[in-house]
């Protein structure tokens, strides 16, 4: 197809009637688009406002929390190190990090960068999160993916994983002698004037112009939770405009070209937009066509042949982002939004694509993701022990000696139960946070989790032993993969 910068143009009317009427729709505050076609700037637009029950309106500089988009911005950087040879995509991440361990000896001395960037070390989906959300900082986090058992073997299987594509970066960064938020600055960010760019939090923080994080409750968008991602900064730490990720959007479709300059090495960011592993088999091997994920992109082909390369954001705690490129047409889209995901940056996404490539828009894309986020939305726990317990008859607890004392479990560090006011504590993770326990029956009670995978009360079951007392404690969020036993530490002497 003859894709024109002119014809790009023709369709925004239309996209702008339906980003607005996304808006209306969903309830969503503030959105914000770029779009880039043939080297050009085409389309910088905000839309909506930066924070529900406040006047001020999104811009093309408002500053936006990316999520998971900041993956491919992070393969971008390890490119610019790869194009300057000081790493190579097939570098051991020990030889950069010699202290990394995973819970197999043979993958800690095998794995290698290109591994952990297209998730296929082993590690299991999400690896690492849960400390994330217990509030173990960055080098905690990446020291404990020891004790997760792996769920599939080394390079066989994709499993999501922000902290192994983590620590990719900062072996990187390691290998180049700097800090990951310097390189990303130094090596990126300038080149490209993106002058509100950052791997740092606190550069969000401390922008005027910045977009609020929202989640519904009570059928309204809030501006409820912050959402503090330096743990997991190459995989998730990025924040951006559209008008900075503009420059960065014609340096994926112009070989790493940006103004005339070569600022990141063809090849090396070629590699990253190749597949290295599927991601998403085909459910009919005869009929569907599979997904596959690159080096911080995801890759697909659409019915008509052409790549598609692309990346969605998303914080439950109420950000919601995605990037799309047609690379052949040298045409690509990112839309940044200020709410939790239920598919309305990937509708719009779809729409814009539809608009283009067909003349209209074919379908209700929104009315299509919305079930799939939904879905997603959902805890992987909370129903089997909490849900289905009838609500009576309820026994009692055990006086309140049986369970009280100190825990430990090696992946999830220490646990401390504590009576206060005459009701129970949970104390837990590296700050120790402290949450209520709620009575449900005999020896189990819930709480309530805080952080980007809580979900809804969890269980948390006492396991006591003849003496009387709790021998082991099972923490149900913590237990998806088996590991959330917590067993009593001895006093003392």
């Amino acid at each position: 197809m003859d894709i024109t910068p002119q014809g790009v143009k023709g369709v925004l009317p239309e996209l702008d009637r339906l980003v607005e009427h996304t808006l209306k729709q969903t309830g969503v505050p503030g959105m914000a688009v770029a779009i880039v076609c043939k080297d050009q700037v085409i389309h910088l637009k905000g839309y909506g406002i930066r924070e529900s029950g406040k006047s001020a309106r999104v811009d093309a500089d408002t500053v936006f929390q990316l999520a998971s988009l900041s993956k491919p911005i992070a393969s971008t950087v390890l490119a610019f190190l790869v194009g300057k040879e000081l790493i190579h995509w097939d570098d051991r991440v020990i030889d950069h990090d010699p202290g990394f361990r995973l819970a197999d000896p043979f993958v800690t001395r095998e794995v290698t960068l290109r591994d952990l960037l297209c998730h296929r070390s082993g590690l299991p989906d999400h690896a690492g999160d849960l400390l994330e959300d217990l509030g173990y900082e960055r080098a905690e986090v990446l020291r404990r993916l020891r004790f997760e058992k792996p769920e599939s073997r080394f390079r066989t299987h994709f499993a999501y994983t922000n902290f192994g594509y983590t620590e990719a970066g900062l072996a990187g960064a390691r290998a180049a002698g700097t800090a990951w938020e310097d390189l990303a600055a130094d090596k990126l960010f300038r080149p490209l004037g993106m002058k509100s760019s950052s791997f740092r939090f606190a550069d969000y923080a401390a922008a005027e112009n910045r977009a609020s994080l929202h989640v519904r409750a009570g059928g309204q968008w809030v501006a409820r939770y912050t959402r503090q991602p330096d743990a997991q900064s190459p995989a998730g730490g990025a924040s951006s405009t559209v008008r900075d990720l503009s420059h960065w959007l014609r340096l994926q479709l112009g070989g790493g070209k940006f103004a005339g300059e070569q600022v990141v090495a063809a090849n090396a960011l070629a590699e990253t937009h190749r597949p290295q592993i599927i991601s998403h088999p085909p459910e009919d091997p005869t009929t569907d066509r599979a997904g596959f994920y690159c080096l911080g992109w995801n890759v697909n082909y659409d019915a008509d042949g052409r790549v598609r390369l692309g990346h969605s954001g998303a914080f439950d705690l109420g950000a919601a982002t995605t990037v799309s490129l047609l690379p052949a047409e040298s045409l690509g889209i990112v839309v940044l939004t200020n709410a939790a995901p239920i598919g309305v940056p990937e509708a719009v996404c779809a729409s814009f694509f539809d608009l283009v490539l067909k003349g209209k828009i074919e379908k209700d894309w929104l009315a299509m993701f919305q079930p799939i986020f939904a879905s997603l939305a959902k805890p992987a726990y909370g129903t089997a022990t909490v849900d289905s317990m009838p609500p009576a008859p309820k026994l009692p607890p055990l006086p309140s000696v049986a369970y009280l004392g100190s825990y430990r479990n090696d992946n999830f560090g220490d646990l401390e139960v504590r009576e206060q006011d005459g009701s129970l504590r949970l104390s837990i993770g590296q700050t120790m946070n402290t949450f209520a326990l709620r009575h449900r029956d005999r020896d189990v009670f819930t709480y309530q989790p805080e952080g980007e995978m809580a979900g809804g009360p969890s269980a948390v079951t006492f396991w006591v032993v003849p003496d009387r007392k709790a021998a082991r404690v099972v923490i149900e969020n913590l237990d998806i993969r088996g590991q959330g036993t917590f067993t009593r530490q001895p006093k003392p002497e």
